[in-house]
C-alpha cells in the first residue's frame, strides 16, 4: 500500500492511497466462489451455477462492496502509518478501478493541531474571598417575601416598586417591528425587565392614563432589527397596584417547606443554600478566569469541521437558540479551542480523571431527586450522560492543577456575595 499526504493549507490534508490490485481481486474472487456454491438461479441446480455466470450477474456489485470495505480498512491503516488524527469524517473520493488495476482513492480531512512546547500559563487571576453576611441573608429573605407578595390596586400615581397593568404599542420611524405590542401586561416598576428608560417613564402615571414613551434600544440588543434605534411606545394604563409583603413568621416559613422549625429553620435553610451557591460561583469564577487566560496566552488554530459540529450542538440546546450566527460562531470557536488546550494540559501533565470526583458530582445531582440511588444508577448505566459529568470533572481538575502547580499567579480580593453573583451574570451575558 502506497500513501502520500499533501498539506493543502492550514489544518487540511489530502491523502492519496493506492492499494495493490490483488488485495481487491482476491477478495472479490473468494466471494464469488462462495456465492457459486449457494446462489439460486433459474436453469441451474443449487450449488452448480458456473462461476462465470455468477461473476457476470453479481461481479460489479460484489466488487463495489469489497472496494468500500477495503477503503474503510486501509484508511485507518494509512492514518496510523502517517501518524494523522483526523477531525471529523474524511471525505473519500475513489477512482474507478477495474480488475487487475490498482485501487486508488483520495481522503480529504482536517487534522487536530499539534501544539509546540508546553502550554503557556503565565498569567494572573483574582480569587474572590467571600463570606455570606447576615445582611445578605436578610436580603435573600426579603427576595423570598417578594416572591410571595400580593398586589392591591390603589387610587394614586404609580411609584417605584408598584405594579402597573398596561397596553403598549411601539414603532420605529412610524413602522411596527417584531414584538412591538402587548395587552394588559403587568409590569413591576424597577424590575428592569424592560429596556432602559421604559419603566422609569411610567413612574407617576395613574389608572386610565395614556402616555407616549421615547426609548432608544441598546446597541447590543439581541434583535438586530431594533438594536440602537429610537422608538416611540404608546401606553395605556389599566391599573396601578402596590406590593403587599407577607410577615416573616412561622406561616411564611411553612410556605417554604420548613414546617417544624419556623423562621429560625428557614434562615438556616437559606444560609445553607447560599453557601452551596457560593461554592459553585467561586468554582465557576476561577474556571472562567483560568480558561480565558489560557485562550489569551495560547493562540491555537482549530479545524473548521469541529467548529461547525459545535454550532450544530449549540443550536440544539434551548439556552442558545436565541443567539445570532456570529454569536454562535464565536462561542463554538471558543469551546473548541478550549477543548484542544484542556486536552493538551491533560496530556502534558498526565492528569488522570478522578473517579471519586465523578462519583461526588453524580451524587450532588442525584441529591435533589426523591430517589437519589436510582438517579446514580441511571447515570452510571448511561455512558453518554456519564461522559458529560466526567468531562466537567476533568475540567475542574485541570483548573486545580494549573492553580496549584502551574505558572499562573493568584491574587485574592475581598468580594461580597452580591458582587460575585453580578460578575457571574455579566460574564454569561
Amino acid at each position: 500500500m502506497q500513501v502520500s499526504v499533501e498539506n493543502t493549507g492550514g489544518l487540511e490534508r489530502r491523502m492519496t492511497v493506492q492499494v495493490p490490485a490483488e488485495r481487491v481481486d482476491q477478495e472479490v474472487g473468494s466471494r464469488l466462489q462462495s456465492m457459486s456454491k449457494s446462489v439460486r438461479l433459474d436453469g441451474f441446480r443449487p450449488g452448480k451455477v458456473p462461476l462465470g455466470v455468477v461473476e457476470k450477474k453479481f461481479g460489479k456489485q460484489v466488487r463495489l462492496e469489497v472496494m468500500n470495505q477495503v477503503i474503510h480498512s486501509t484508511l485507518q491503516e494509512a492514518l496510523t502509518q502517517e501518524n494523522l488524527r483526523p477531525a471529523g469524517e474524511p471525505k473519500i473520493e475513489p477512482n474507478e478501478s477495474q480488475p487487475g488495476e490498482v485501487l486508488e482513492y483520495v481522503a480529504t480531512f482536517e487534522v487536530f493541531p499539534e501544539l509546540a512546547g508546553a502550554i503557556d500559563d503565565n498569567f494572573t487571576i483574582t480569587r474572590p474571598v467571600v463570606k455570606v453576611t447576615d445582611t445578605e441573608i436578610d436580603a435573600m429573605l426579603e427576595k423570598l417575601r417578594k416572591q410571595r407578595a400580593t398586589w392591591t390596586e390603589v387610587e394614586r400615581d404609580a411609584r417605584l416598586d408598584d405594579q402597573v397593568v398596561i397596553d403598549f404599542e411601539g414603532r420605529i420611524n412610524g413602522e411596527p417591528f417584531s414584538g412591538n405590542k402587548g395587552e394588559r401586561m403587568p409590569l413591576e416598576l424597577g424590575s428592569n425587565s424592560m429596556i432602559p428608560g421604559f419603566e422609569e417613564q411610567l413612574v407617576g402615571v395613574s389608572s386610565g392614563a395614556e402616555k407616549t414613551l421615547r426609548i432608544t434600544f441598546p446597541e447590543d440588543y439581541p434583535s438586530a432589527e431594533v438594536a440602537g434605534k429610537d422608538a416611540e411606545f404608546n401606553i395605556k394604563v389599566h391599573g396601578v397596584s402596590e406590593m403587599v409583603l407577607p410577615e416573616l413568621d412561622d406561616d411564611f416559613a411553612r410556605a417554604f417547606g420548613v414546617a417544624d422549625r419556623g423562621m429560625g429553620g428557614l434562615r438556616e435553610e437559606v444560609t445553607s443554600n447560599m453557601q452551596r451557591e457560593l461554592k459553585q460561583l467561586l468554582k465557576g469564577n476561577l474556571k472562567d478566569q483560568v480558561f480565558s487566560g489560557l485562550l489569551e496566552k495560547n493562540q491555537v488554530e482549530v479545524p473548521r469541521s469541529l467548529i461547525e459540529n459545535e454550532i450544530v450542538q449549540l443550536r440544539s440546546q434551548q439556552d442558545y437558540q436565541g443567539l445570532d450566527t456570529d454569536a454562535l460562531q464565536n462561542m463554538a470557536e471558543r469551546r473548541v479551542k478550549l477543548g484542544v488546550l484542556i486536552s493538551e494540559v491533560v496530556k502534558q501533565n498526565q492528569i488522570q480523571i478522578d473517579p471519586d470526583g465523578v462519583r461526588e458530582a453524580v451524587e450532588t445531582i442525584a441529591s435533589s431527586y426523591e430517589k437519589p440511588e436510582e438517579v446514580i444508577q441511571w447515570y452510571y448505566g448511561n455512558q453518554e450522560m456519564l461522559a458529560g459529568i466526567q468531562s466537567a470533572v476533568l475540567e475542574d481538575q485541570v483548573v486545580d492543577w494549573l492553580i496549584e502547580n502551574g505558572g499562573l499567579k493568584v491574587v485574592e480580593k475581598q468580594t461580597s456575595f452580591d458582587e460575585l453573583v453580578e460578575a457571574t451574570r455579566q460574564s454569561k451575558g
